[in-house]
C-alpha cells in the first residue's frame, strides 16, 4: 500500500445477502473522511501483507463513513474470506484514500447502469449520485436469486426505486434481463456503466458493441483479472530513463518485483492490472498490455501501461519514465 494511507475503525459489520457482508468504516476520532466520488474504490489491508480493493457503495455526499460490500468467495485469493471470517466490529484497519478509475461522465443526456452480483457496489453509489443531482438514468441489477442480491431492500425503498429493475437467474423468464431491448431503447448519447463478474461484463460489452455503441460511451470495471496464458512468455529488458539502469525481466518475473529488487520502487496495489495504482509511462518500446483498466487512448496515445502484469515485446526493451 502506498504512503497515502490511514487507519479507520469498523463501525459496523452486517450481512447484506447470502455470503455478502457490508463494512461501515469511520474515522478513529469521528471526524470527516477524505471525500470521494461515485465509482471510487479504496485499498484495504485485510491483514498484514494482504491488500484488496473494494468499491465504495454509499452516497458520496456522506462524509462520516465509507461503506463497502464483500462477497465471500472461497475460490478467491483469500481476501474476501478473511474479511468475512476475521474482521470484526470495533477493529482498526489500514486503508488508502479513495481513488476513482470508474468515474461518471458529467452532463450526459442519460445514463444506463448495469450491475451483476457484487458488482452493484460502485453502481449503487452512481445511482445515489445521479438521483441526488436529478440526472436521467435507469438501472438494471442482476443476481442469481433474491437471497443473493445485496442492498435489495435499500434499493426498493430508495427514492429512485422506480428507475431500477431487478432480475434473478432463478426467476421467471419474463423478468430476466433483455439486454438487446434495453440497449435499443436508450436515446442517442446515453452512457453505459457496467460492473460485475467477468462473464457478465463481457456479455454487456459485446452486446453494446454489436449494437453500434461508441467506445467512449461504454464504461466498465472488473473486480478480478482475466486468465492469461503465460506459457510462452520470454525475457525482455527494462531501462529506467532517469538513471539509465538496465534490468532483465525473466520469463517468470514481473517488472515491479525485478525493479524493486534493484532499488527502484513502483507503488502497487492489486498486482493484477485492475486498479491502476502502478500505471507508468513508457517512453520507448512495444508493450504487451495485460491490464483491464486502461483505455486504448491511454495505452496507445498517452503511453501508459501497468508494470505489475504487462510486459515488453520478446527480446525488446522498454524505456520507462522513472
Amino acid at each position: 500500500m502506498d504512503t497515502n494511507t490511514f487507519k479507520v475503525r469498523i463501525a459496523r459489520k452486517a450481512p447484506a445477502a447470502l455470503d455478502i457482508v457490508t463494512l461501515e468504516l469511520a474515522a478513529l476520532d469521528g471526524s470527516s473522511l477524505p471525500p470521494f466520488s461515485a465509482g471510487s474504490h479504496i485499498d484495504v489491508e485485510v491483514r498484514p501483507g494482504l491488500l484488496r480493493q473494494y468499491s465504495l457503495c454509499n452516497d458520496a455526499s456522506e462524509q462520516h463513513r465509507y461503506v463497502i460490500g464483500v462477497l465471500r468467495d472461497p475460490a478467491s485469493r483469500g481476501g474476501s474470506v478473511a474479511v468475512r471470517d476475521e474482521l470484526q466490529e470495533g477493529q482498526e484497519i489500514l486503508i488508502s484514500r479513495p481513488r476513482n478509475l470508474f468515474p461518471l461522465v458529467p452532463n450526459v443526456p442519460r445514463t444506463l447502469l448495469l450491475a451483476g452480483g457484487i458488482g452493484v457496489t460502485p453502481i449503487l453509489c452512481m445511482a445515489e449520485r445521479l438521483a441526488r443531482t436529478q440526472a436521467d438514468f435507469s438501472m438494471h441489477y442482476c443476481a442469481r436469486s433474491p437471497e443473493r442480491m445485496a442492498f435489495r431492500e435499500q434499493i426498493q425503498n430508495a427514492a429512485y426505486a422506480d428507475r431500477v429493475q431487478l432480475h434473478f437467474d432463478d426467476g421467471a423468464d419474463e423478468q430476466k434481463l433483455d439486454l438487446a431491448r434495453v440497449l435499443q431503447e436508450q436515446p442517442e448519447g446515453t452512457h453505459l456503466y457496467v460492473c460485475g463478474p467477468g462473464g457478465f461484463i463481457d456479455f454487456v460489452l459485446g452486446s453494446a458493441r454489436a449494437a453500434g455503441w461508441d467506445e467512449e460511451r461504454i464504461h466498465y470495471e472488473f473486480f478480478s483479472a482475466k486468465e492469461i496464458d503465460t506459457s510462452e512468455d520470454e525475457s525482455f529488458e527494462v531501462q529506467v530513463a532517469s538513471t539509465g539502469e538496465l534490468f532483465t525481466i525473466g520469463a517468470k518475473e514481473n517488472i515491479v518485483s525485478v525493479l524493486a529488487a534493484g532499488g527502484v520502487e513502483i507503488s502497487t496495489s492489486c498486482e493484477q492490472g485492475i486498479c491502476g495504482a502502478c500505471i507508468t509511462r513508457v517512453l520507448e518500446g512495444e508493450v504487451d498490455h495485460r491490464d483491464q483498466v486502461l483505455s486504448d487512448q491511454e495505452r496507445d496515445n498517452e503511453g501508459w501501461f501497468t508494470p505489475c502484469c504487462s510486459r515488453g515485446a520478446v527480446g525488446k526493451r522498454l524505456v520507462l519514465d522513472l
